[in-house]
């Protein structure tokens, strides 16, 4: 009995702390780690390390993403609930591994309060338009995630880059990027904006992959084989960017990609130590017996048109 009291002590003054550092409305320390998740740290028994070199165990890593990905549908409950607004960015190099990582962020989740934006190029009409215009459409609702597969930095980035923009736009997006990032912060939304980064090694291999297998060619554009030759560049572009976005309203998070499974675990666990959600799952229902058809008759089935079977029952 002393022990199962001691446990719940230390579970109370844990979550004490927690509530403490979130501050009386919650968001006070939005950008530091919070210990609302603490009691998921343990993992499953015989887990891997997380440091070294060493890739992370499939088996590990689909047992703790199943645990987080429940996890994120407690906290789009509690999103819905309390309107809650959230924009989430993803940048960093070609084959990082950002769609990864989003697309197991947002397959557990209600698409209807959760979306994913990723703009193509834009139109000579947007080009006429505020740049930060096009973003700013997509933003969330009360009750709302937004996810952002790459975003207005775009224009610190590849455009910077690649020369789709003058070096006087550049100067202006790095002047303008903190107050507008500050304005939406100061609005009530919470802003976190994640750099996958990963070494050039892993990127070859990465493209070359995608070059192996047909079904993800397309994920290999002209554009990525032309940044592949221009890492360097990229590089300096990013350390710039960082230096003038880098806010204390809005900070980089870097994520290590180098094994996609950890980055994908990683991101995840830190996005939801930063709201500070209940657990408002609605509890299950009941389902009451199926009322009767009464005298309805089925068509007769030649009179309808069936999707071949190509895969008869043994």
């Amino acid at each position: 009995m002393g022990k199962g009291k001691d446990g719940k002590k230390a579970k109370e003054a844990k979550k004490s702390k927690a509530e403490s550092a979130l501050g009386t409305n919650g968001l006070n320390d939005r950008y530091h780690p919070t210990a609302l998740l603490d009691d998921l740290d343990e993992g499953p028994a015989g887990a891997p390390p997380h440091g070294g070199q060493k890739r992370l165990s499939k088996k590990f890593y689909e047992t703790e993403l199943e645990r987080l990905q429940i996890e994120l549908v407690k906290m789009q409950y509690w999103i819905k609930h309390t309107g809650f607004r959230m924009i989430l960015l993803f940048e960093g190099r070609d084959a990082a591994g950002k769609g990864g990582t989003i697309k197991r962020i947002t397959e557990p989740m209600n698409p209807r309060g959760c979306k994913v934006v990723a703009l193509g190029t834009p139109s000579d009409q947007q080009k006429t338009q505020w740049y930060f215009q096009r973003y700013v459409e997509n933003f969330p609702s009360a009750g709302e995630l937004v996810l952002f597969d790459r975003s207005w930095y775009n224009r610190a980035g590849v455009e910077r880059v690649m020369g789709f923009c003058t070096d006087e736009q550049v100067d202006q997006f790095m002047k303008s990027c903190p107050e507008f990032e500050r304005m939406l912060v100061n609005s009530g939304i919470v802003l976190l904006k994640y750099w996958f980064s990963v070494s050039d090694e892993e990127q070859e291999l990465r493209f070359q992959s995608r070059i192996d297998d047909p079904a993800r060619r397309w994920k290999l554009s002209p554009m990525d084989l032309e940044s592949r030759d221009r890492w360097l560049e990229f590089s300096k572009a990013k350390d710039q960017m960082f230096a003038h976005t880098n806010i204390p309203e809005a900070p980089w998070f870097t994520v290590e990609a180098d094994d996609k499974r950890r980055a994908r675990l990683n991101c995840i666990r830190h996005l939801l130590s930063k709201v500070p959600y209940e657990d408002m799952t609605p509890a299950a229902i009941e389902l009451p017996p199926r009322k009767s058809g009464g005298d309805y008759q089925r068509p007769p089935m030649n009179e309808q048109f069936y999707v071949p079977n190509a895969y008869p029952y043994g």
